[in-house]
This record gives C-alpha cells, structure tokens and sequence, in this order.
C-alpha cells in the first residue's frame, strides 16, 4: 500500500512543551506537527538537547504537554486518564528510552514474557525468537544487572516488541552498539509490521526510514 493512502495511526497537532516557569521558562517544543501512518518508518533526527526524548514521552504519555493534540489510532490522549494513558501503551504502544524499562529482579527472558503477559501472551517460544533476532538470547537467563548497556538496550527492544504493537518509539536504542550490531538491530526494527517513529543523532542510520525529520529550534521539519 502506497504510504500517503495508509491510514493514519500517529497524529501530533500544535504540540508544545517547556519547563520552569517566568523568566526562567525553557520552551523545549513549540507548536509541533508531525503524522505515522501505519506500518511507516519514520526517523527523527536533531542535536542533544532539541527536544527529541520529550517529544517521544509526550507522544507515549509519560508527561504531558502544554498545548497541543496527541493521538493513537484514533484515541486522543487528554481523553484517557492515567490508567487508560497505560493501557494504551500495553496493548498498542512499545516504547524504548534511553534508560532501559526492564525489571532488575526478572531475567531477560522473564522480562520478555511479563511484557506479553499484559495482553494475555504467554509465549516462550515468541520471547525467544526476539531474543535470539536481536542476538541477546545466549543471555535470556542473566539479570539485567549482568547484562552490558548493550545488551540490556537489545532486551529492552525485545520487551517493547513483545506485545506485538501497532508503534514502536525507539529513543537512541543502539547508542550503545557497535557500528554492525546497531545496523542489525535497525535490520529488525524496520523490518518489522508496525509503525516506527525512530529517534537518532545518527544520519546514515535516520537515513534508512521511509521519511526522515529534524527537530530543530523546537519545531519538526521534513527533510
């Protein structure tokens, strides 16, 4: 399907964001307008400091912006509370940030499968399958704390792919990675049957979306 007539699944409309307040405002987002439509691969590209992580915690509903529109497959995020803002990411929505989401008392493997255990999937032989695609499942039985920082960024791709999303958010997940095992770990990323919204100071890796944004200035540019 062509991607201008795929439906639309992310729609962010006149989004901004700052922090502090009086003189002392940062204004991190102003006014930000940009679209996912499904099964797209879009990367997200912008210097330390531009806004990009925040852009992807207020589209997941982690904060909450100051002005502007976010939704999901149709489910605006100022109508659902806390709760629902979390059940939305279970069921629809992985998400990996720079600091990893996995729990320090659960194996990787055991990470993997709670993450399906939200929407019923029980599945050990799925968890290792995406385990053993992004080349961590030699290290399903380790704690995250035995893991490196690049592991543990690769588990945490697995336990956002768990639920079989219809979006991923991917905030600078193979910064951690050596030059190979990062262009693999995109290979599966955008290789894979949902949405992407990847962010990454990396041009050659922004360069393999389909489309490609800049935040810059507080403002989403296409490129």
């Amino acid at each position: 399907m062509n991607g201008a007539h795929r439906p639309r699944l992310l729609s962010v409309e006149g989004v901004s964001k700052g922090y502090g307040t009086g003189s002392a405002r940062a204004v991190v987002l102003e006014s930000v307008d940009l679209a996912v439509r499904t099964d797209e691969k879009v990367s997200l590209v912008g210097p330390s400091g531009a806004g990009k992580s925040t852009l992807l915690s207020l589209i997941a509903g982690l904060i909450q912006p100051d002005a502007g529109h976010i939704s999901i497959g149709g489910v605006a995020m100022e109508d659902v509370d806390d709760t629902g803002r979390a059940a939305l990411r279970a069921e629809h929505v992985g998400v990996v940030l720079q600091s990893d989401n996995l729990v320090p008392f659960l194996t990787a493997l055991e990470n993997v499968e709670l993450a399906m255990g939200f929407t019923g999937r029980e599945q050990r032989d799925r968890a290792r399958e995406l385990l053993t695609a992004l080349g961590v499942d030699e290290r399903r039985d380790h704690l995250p704390r035995h893991l490196s920082g690049g592991e543990a960024q690769r588990v945490s791709i697995a336990v956002a792919l768990a639920n079989e999303p219809a979006l991923l958010l991917a905030d600078e997940v193979v910064g951690q990675l050596d030059s190979a095992t990062a262009d693999h770990v995109v290979d599966v990323i955008f290789g894979s049957e949902l949405a992407v919204l990847f962010v990454t100071h990396d041009e050659a890796l922004a360069a393999r979306g389909e489309r490609q944004l800049r935040l810059v200035d507080g403002s989403v540019v296409e490129l």
